[in-house]
């Protein structure tokens, strides 16, 4: 299955004092009854922060009815002024959050939050975001909600969620206002969500320095091939197939950020705008019913100081906002197929390119998974100058998006399976379809047309596209030229 959502965001969360704000009081006549950390009988939701104690702001763990809970400029908040359905709530200030530290079980399909002002403070304004990778990355859901006034009011997010999920919410508006989150309700068809199987304490984040156990009787994780030591299986994952430009999270990096989202990863120069290249994997369980959501929209997870490309950028240039990944490969559920519509998923695209060509290299592509292949997707652009609908262009938005000259394709196929790496090294029926195309309106729409190899398109971009591979194995694969006639 795709690697579900990006690698965690690293924000800056400037700690304001609150000398401004009134008294905060947190006592309680009641005093509470504690979970230990450790205690593996989570309650199923809601979670009503009930059983929490915690007392300051200051970042720490909190085992609640549900499961431990991470608390980060946030408290257990048992005041008058605390407004909630019971004797608690938590209080977020300044750019708080509060987040799990276990996932719900899969199936969860409306996610309900109740909010309200502390006390008299002004409004807040706060965000969703979930993880599909257990706590490894987040990707916010929904639009952003500002809550004011001291009644509680209920914030329902929809959608189907296909795999374990756990959630955080962020307080984005600043320091001055508080605010109260109580009963966070996550819903499945057969009722109230509860913890998965792995525990309170079971995902990335708790055990990413603990050695790990194999259970009994599990398969040994193979060894990635050719030797380079990683000890997990890279079977499904949006960058199994390597790194091509080595890009890095580090966001000096800005013409070579690495932005991992659970849809897929991409290699974005923010001096150019647009991605150099994004990678995706795509089986049957990334293809469902959920409609396109056309909700073009910057990226939140660029860091600040980066150029927001938004849909205004390509406003009557006479270029289509591209997508890399597709829509149409993201349809098993709303989030999923909403990421694609992220301006760091788009490039300045020819309109016959984009509508034509690559929509039916597209269609192929799915066309394939239907049939019982997966397939491992690299895409990206090179050059400066394409021909759209309105003429020759390098730059759009003064200069600040680029407009490729070529629009490239690299498509790994192979029968849905396990093993993925193992198997591209040793399965004579894989197959890699390469296509390279002018970013150009005169575009021939048969995409065959633009066949190629691997090797021609690493010389002409500079990137390194299957260098997960050992190379021998890389030798073999990227001479290849597909006929683009398999069935």
């Amino acid at each position: 299955m795709h690697a579900s959502a990006y690698l965690s965001l690293t924000a800056v969360f400037a700690l304001l004092a609150c000398s401004q704000q009134p008294a905060e009081t947190i006592s309680s006549s009641r005093p509470p009854q504690r979970l230990t950390a450790q205690a593996p009988a989570a309650s199923p939701f809601p979670e009503t922060f009930e059983t929490g104690s915690k007392g300051s702001y200051d970042d720490a763990d909190e085992p609640l009815a549900t499961g431990l809970w991470h608390f980060q400029d946030a408290l257990i908040g048992s005041s008058p002024q605390d407004h909630a359905h019971g004797e608690r709530a938590a209080r977020l200030r300044n750019l708080g959050r509060i987040a799990m530290r276990f996932d719900a079980k899969a199936g969860v399909r409306r996610i309900t939050i109740s909010a309200a002002a502390y006390g008299t403070d002004g409004p807040s304004t706060w965000e969703l975001w979930l993880s599909r990778d257990g706590g490894r990355t987040f990707a916010r859901t929904g639009a952003p909600v500002t809550t004011s006034g001291p009644g509680l009011k209920t914030h329902v997010f929809a959608g189907l969620a296909n795999e374990p999920i756990r959630l955080e919410i962020r307080k984005t508006s600043g320091p001055k206002n508080r605010l109260d989150i109580d009963d966070i309700v996550l819903e499945t068809a057969a009722g109230p969500a509860a913890a998965a199987a792995t525990g309170v304490t079971g995902g990335y984040f708790e055990n990413r320095n603990n050695p790990q156990t194999p259970a009994a009787n599990a398969p040994a994780t193979p060894q990635a091939p050719g030797g380079t030591g990683v000890a997990q299986d890279p079977n499904d994952a949006n960058l199994a197939l390597g790194n091509p430009s080595g890009a890095t999270s580090d966001p000096a990096n800005a013409t070579n950020y690495l932005l991992v989202h659970p849809e897929f990863t991409i290699g974005y120069n923010a001096n150019r705008g647009i991605p150099t290249w994004v990678s995706w994997h795509l089986d049957r369980a990334d293809l469902g019913e959920a409609p396109r959501q056309n909700n073009f929209r910057p990226d939140p997870a660029l860091p600040r100081q980066f150029y927001q490309v938004t849909p205004a950028s390509y406003a009557r240039s006479g270029f289509d906002k591209g997508h890399n990944c597709p829509s149409a490969d993201r349809t098993a559920d709303l989030d999923a197929n909403a990421a694609t519509f992220l301006m760091t998923n788009m490039v300045p695209q020819a309109p016959h390119n984009n509508q034509q060509t690559w929509a039916h290299l597209e269609e192929y592509g799915r066309s394939q998974v239907q049939r019982g292949q997966e397939i491992y997707v690299i895409m990206g652009s090179y050059g400066r100058g394409g021909t759209g609908a309105n003429g020759f262009f390098q730059t759009l938005d003064q200069g600040r998006v680029t407009v490729p000259a070529r629009i490239w394709k690299v498509m790994v196929i192979l029968p849905d399976g396990t093993n993925d790496l193992q198997r591209l090294a040793t399965d004579p029926t894989v197959r890699v379809l390469a296509v390279d195309t002018p970013n150009d309106n005169g575009v021939n729409p048969d995409w065959r047309q633009y066949l190629t190899s691997v090797d021609k398109i690493e010389a002409a971009s500079g990137l390194d596209l299957l260098s997960a591979l050992p190379r021998p194995v890389q030798a073999r694969l990227q001479k290849l030229v597909d006929s683009g006639r398999a069935e």
